[in-house]
């Protein structure tokens, strides 16, 4: 008999896209799966539309919210796979996504480890998703991959992975202190309890880009600030549990420089230890810069109201992005027929 594989989704006001997502999980042509939507005590309808599936191959549930943790926590807790697959309630899976990945686990792979896959952002029209490979998109040991992610700030897409029961278990629950970051600090922690990547080219991976009002936007949250600098930290903690190197210190400094600018100039004490950290680790991060077309006001103003000129128009720009490809995807005859 085949393994079960457990398609586990969190949803949380998700009515927009929760229909779509569950369609494109019960499309897997592998045969023996199982899904679990966990709805995080939504305020729309997302709860309503996705018990519209229930059936006995999928399993709808609600819950006070507890954030995108505690749910996708709850639905590891309900799934009986052999293999599990984590799915965003915006995302979207290649019908045959599953099954290229499974064809490499019945070549005698072994049980600890990780597959992952390509993906591709796009908006609306999934038949634009763009596919940009990284250099993670290789097969690589748990030191490699975590080194190439700090160093070059790179990641992969939560759906990208599929991991077995017997990994999965090893890795322990998702950590429901992380605001953002939280999939990639769990999977760092998958990483650390495997022997290694396999990448499988030609299984893929829908993102959607839904914008401002994503879980992960950082804006200027304080709390969220302080979820992704612990989250970084862990990071740093995993990696330097494998090598403790020349090499690994100076990429654990150039991660801590890339996400500087998120907690400068509102949370000056995070600064710090940021600061502190690097210095431990025997480099030093320098003054977050802006483009020119804000440094003026840097400037002349000061820091504060720079940066927040630069992030409300960041969001202007990006809702006009997407305003304009959501009317381009009524026309889109092309995209509903490639789905």
């Amino acid at each position: 008999m085949k393994p079960l594989v457990s398609i586990l989704i969190p949803a949380f006001n998700a009515q927009e896209w929760i229909a779509q997502t569950i369609t494109s999980a019960t499309h897997q042509t592998w045969p023996r799966k199982e899904l679990i939507v966990v709805d995080d005590g939504s305020r729309d309808h997302t709860f309503s539309i996705a018990r519209r599936f229930a059936s006995g191959e999928i399993s709808v549930v609600t819950q006070d919210n507890q954030g995108v943790c505690a749910a996708r926590n709850r639905a590891l807790a309900l799934s009986q796979g052999d293999y599990i697959q984590w799915l965003d309630a915006d995302d979207w899976l290649a019908s045959d996504k599953i099954a290229r990945q499974m064809e490499v686990v019945d070549r005698g792979l072994s049980r600890r480890t990780l597959l992952s896959a390509a993906w591709g952002q796009f908006m609306y029209r999934l038949g634009r998703a763009k596919f940009v490979p990284t250099s993670l998109w290789t097969d690589l040991t748990p030191t490699e991959w975590l080194l190439r992610k700090l160093d070059q700030n790179l990641h992969m897409q939560t759906a990208t992975w599929l991991v077995s029961r017997e990994l999965t278990e090893a890795t322990g629950p998702f950590d429901t202190r992380l605001l953002v970051n939280n999939d990639g600090e769990y999977f760092a922690r998958a990483l650390l309890a495997s022997d290694g990547v396999r990448f499988v080219t030609d299984a893929r991976v829908f993102y959607r880009m839904s914008g401002y009002d994503r879980v992960s936007y950082i804006g200027r949250s304080g709390r969220k600030m302080e979820s992704l600098f612990l989250a970084m930290q862990l990071h740093i903690d995993y990696l330097r549990s494998l090598e403790d190197s020349e090499r690994v210190r100076k990429a654990c400094v150039q991660y801590l420089q890339t996400w500087l600018p998120d907690f400068y100039p509102d949370r000056l004490d995070i600064v710090q230890k940021a600061e502190q950290l690097a210095a431990t680790l025997g480099g030093q991060l320098e003054v977050p810069s802006l483009s020119w077309k804000y440094d003026w006001l840097r400037k002349a103003f000061g820091w504060p109201l720079a940066k927040g000129v630069s992030i409300r128009m960041s969001r202007y720009k990006w809702s006009v992005i997407r305003a304009w490809d959501r009317v381009l995807s009524r026309f889109d005859s092309n995209d509903l027929a490639w789905r």
